[in-house]
């Protein structure tokens, strides 16, 4: 009997059993409603040496991982591009060759940095939402920007889709990859293979993308 546990099972109406491991090394298997638990764990004994690898990979990433320091030379993420944190006596933040912080605002530089961030966010998530709305011909209520930690993109039943602003970090495919993936949503409520179609049509390397944010995800903080 393996050691590993699971974190969270759950159950739907798809065919296969999936396993997945979460940004913070947990362990969650979605499986068939009709699936037996004894199905399950044999299948998980055999994907051992896999689930293992992923979850000390991740383990390692997290311990890597430390929040940021405003001060000069930190690293800042925009569109998937770092730019180094500048302290100057101006204004308003500001990209150039550096992420250009005003010395005033330092006391609250999160709340400032976080404020900015939004802003860029709704811009450029709502540029991309509307080129692929329209091209698809399917029509969302409002745009949301929120500040949620793992839940980068999600779709309401009122046709509400809402973005993280750390969605701002990662490279302009990667946005592309989660307002394609909510707006497909608008139409196709849950996972199925006819909703997997749909985005390999508009993005044939979505996997790519899902993965990505995968092996990244947990690193869009500051």
């Amino acid at each position: 009997m393996t050691e590993i546990s699971i974190d969270n099972l759950l159950r739907s109406k798809r065919r296969t059993i999936g396993f997945e491991i979460t940004n913070d090394a947990k362990l969650v298997v979605r499986a068939p409603i009709y699936v037996s638990l004894g199905e399950i764990n044999n299948l998980l004994i055999k994907k051992a040496n896999w689930i293992l690898e992923k979850m000390n990979l991740v383990s390692r990433r997290n311990i890597q991982y430390s929040p940021k320091q405003f001060i000069n030379g930190e690293s800042f993420y925009y569109l998937g591009k770092p730019y180094r944190f500048k302290v100057m006596d101006s204004d308003k933040i500001s990209l150039t060759d550096y992420l250009e912080f005003p010395k005033a605002l330092l006391p609250y530089a999160e709340k400032h940095i976080v404020q900015w961030y939004k802003a860029l966010a709704y811009k450029k998530i709502k540029e991309r939402v509307d080129y692929y709305s329209q091209l698809i011909g399917l029509k969302y209520t409002s745009i949301k920007i929120s500040d949620a930690t793992k839940r980068l993109g999600s779709c309401s039943s009122k046709g509400s889709l809402n973005f993280s602003w750390r969605l701002i970090m990662t490279p302009l495919e990667i946005i592309d990859y989660v307002v394609v993936h909510e707006l497909i949503h608008l139409e196709e409520k849950n996972h199925s293979s006819k909703f997997w179609s749909k985005v390999r049509i508009l993005l044939p390397n979505y996997m790519k993308h899902k993965n990505w944010l995968k092996e990244n995800g947990n690193l869009l903080n500051i």
